[in-house]
């Protein structure tokens, strides 16, 4: 025998209750209505979220290293993603010069 499920009921107030809250409220000076302005700045939460954009995007490729070289800069640690980014930074910085 299965029980009954015993769902929330939400009940609207009335008309006037609904006064009486919106009232009650406007006279509490801690929770005093948005102006227009306020509401105009306001952003929405998902917006807000995750790691704030980059200055420089990266782009995501598919590459294929020889195992040595992976090896050698995951032995260094967390990270090595970036230091390996760095390396090949700073090779075609040096290849600019040279042309």
């Amino acid at each position: 025998m299965s029980k009954a499920s015993k769902r929330m009921v939400i009940v609207m107030p009335t008309v006037a209750e609904d006064r009486a809250i919106n009232a009650a409220a406007r006279n509490d000076p801690d929770a005093q209505p948005l102006t227009t302005a306020q509401l105009k700045a306001m952003v929405p939460l998902r917006s807000l979220r995750g790691r704030p954009p980059a200055e420089s995007r990266k782009v995501l490729v598919s590459v294929r290293y020889s195992p040595e070289v992976i090896e050698y800069f995951r032995a260094t640690g967390e990270g090595w993603q970036s230091r390996m980014d760095e390396v090949l930074r700073k090779h075609v910085a040096r290849q600019a010069k040279r042309a």
